[in-house]
């Protein structure tokens, strides 16, 4: 049965912990193919990135109270990081690594909208299991992890502590399996130990991370890892699967094609305003079906605001 932690009579505003990445994005969009050896001309936008501060970001646009966990360097990028996350009303609890930069992500976007990345991570994977504080996790609603914070000793090792305190909060858990190549990285037997090992309530993935992880399986299988699964097909919508003891539902929510030429975080803002909904939706004492179709839908309006909204520059200085 899916989980029923969070769903409290609601006398103040959801609260959501985030333990991820927060990093800096170094978007390259050329006008055209890139030449070999030579330049092209095109935009360079330096902007917030990091897949759990996204959805931190997005969650408190959504009236959630927002906790968000993580590492940065002890840089002026990191200190600029912080700071635009806060400014959407995130309590953020950022450790300051001494001896790293500030995590960053080239995001190389084709003139067709096809997105490729450099991870150079630094201090983000520096999160560790004693910068974290059992207090952050009082009364919080929902805890959430991005694949990412599984992947490197240090930072898995403050997942799993995050997890343990929230279970004992009472917590939903959920999960966004967040790129494929990493989850992969070290096989898809590992892949899935992580996925089980987590236990999620909730997993998000997209059409191509849930076939990294299943391999020929079908999409329902998912419902071997958690009780609820949303796989995000973009501008074809949402598949949302989900299991309450014996009975199976699986339905498909569409969407309106929204034009963009860079659709970076957008899965990040499905999610926070999936999980805002749909805590929401249970504590109100929506049914499954219900809740689940009123958080798909404000998920793919949290998205479609991503992708048409202002995306400012990170100032740094």
């Amino acid at each position: 049965m899916a989980s029923t932690a969070g769903f409290r009579p609601r006398s103040r505003p959801i609260s959501i912990l985030i333990l991820g990445d927060l990093m800096l994005d170094v978007v390259l969009a050329p006008d055209r193919t890139l030449a070999t050896g030579t330049d092209v001309s095109g935009r360079v936008r330096l902007r917030q990135g990091g897949s759990a501060a996204n959805t931190a970001r997005w969650a408190a646009r959504l009236g959630a109270r927002t906790i968000l966990v993580s590492a940065v360097g002890r840089d002026l990028i990191g200190r600029a990081l912080v700071e635009a996350v806060a400014g959407d009303g995130v309590t953020v609890r950022a450790a300051r690594v001494a001896g790293l930069p500030s995590g960053r992500i080239g995001v190389v976007v084709a003139p067709g909208g096809e997105r490729s990345f450099v991870a150079d991570r630094g201090a983000a994977d520096a999160l560790a299991p004693d910068h974290l504080r059992a207090a952050w996790f009082r009364r919080i609603d929902a805890f959430h992890l991005p694949a990412y914070s599984l992947l490197s000793p240090s930072l898995a090792a403050a997942a799993r502590a995050g997890l343990g305190h929230a279970r004992a909060a009472g917590a939903t858990i959920s999960l966004d399996l967040a790129s494929s190549l990493p989850l992969l990285s070290q096989g898809r037997r590992a892949a899935r130990g992580l996925v089980a090992e987590v236990r999620p309530d909730i997993l998000f993935a997209t059409a191509a991370e849930a076939e990294a992880l299943l391999g020929r399986y079908a999409l329902d299988d998912l419902l071997d890892f958690a009780p609820i699964a949303v796989v995000k097909r973009g501008a074809r919508g949402a598949l949302v699967l989900a299991a309450e003891g014996t009975e199976r539902i699986k339905f498909e929510v569409a969407t309106s094609h929204v034009r963009t030429a860079e659709s970076t975080g957008a899965g990040d803002a499905f999610d926070a305003g999936f999980l805002v909904a749909w805590l929401g939706a249970r504590a109100r004492g929506r049914s499954l079906p219900e809740a689940l179709h009123r958080a798909t839908l404000a998920g793919h309006r949290a998205a479609a605001r991503h992708l048409v909204g202002p995306r400012p520059e990170i100032v740094l200085g």
